[in-house]
């Protein structure tokens, strides 16, 4: 199950660094469609994560991924609804910073399910 996780956030985080190129390089935010499919992907790896935390022995890491991963779409929440909602551009901070906290929370969710038995 973590393993399943893992690849939904990895597609999920291909997703995002196309939303950062996006906004990055074009000084414009994704398109909201990106940004819907991103979160639908990024709930759907976390409701799996959180499943498999309640009914199975997992690794504190994956935990610890979790709480993380909470983080990161709390930040993911706060640009959708104050900023891209509002069409205003997304603070340059505020993606960075989302981005470092989800990377930080998929490294140690793929040592959890991809790293020794």
């Amino acid at each position: 199950m973590l393993q399943t996780a893992t690849i939904l956030l990895a597609i999920t985080a291909l997703g995002g660094l196309l939303m950062a190129i996006i906004r990055f390089t074009t000084k414009q935010n994704p398109p909201a469609w990106l940004a819907m499919l991103h979160g639908l992907l990024a709930a759907s790896g976390l409701t799996l994560l959180v499943y498999a935390i309640c009914t199975l022995a997992v690794p504190p890491m994956a935990t610890l991924a979790l709480v993380l991963f909470l983080l990161a779409a709390t930040g993911g929440t706060v640009m959708s609804l104050a900023y891209k909602w509002r069409q205003r551009l997304l603070p340059a901070w505020l993606v960075a910073a989302h981005a470092c906290a989800a990377v930080l929370a998929f490294l140690l969710l793929f040592l959890a399910a991809f790293g020794q038995a």
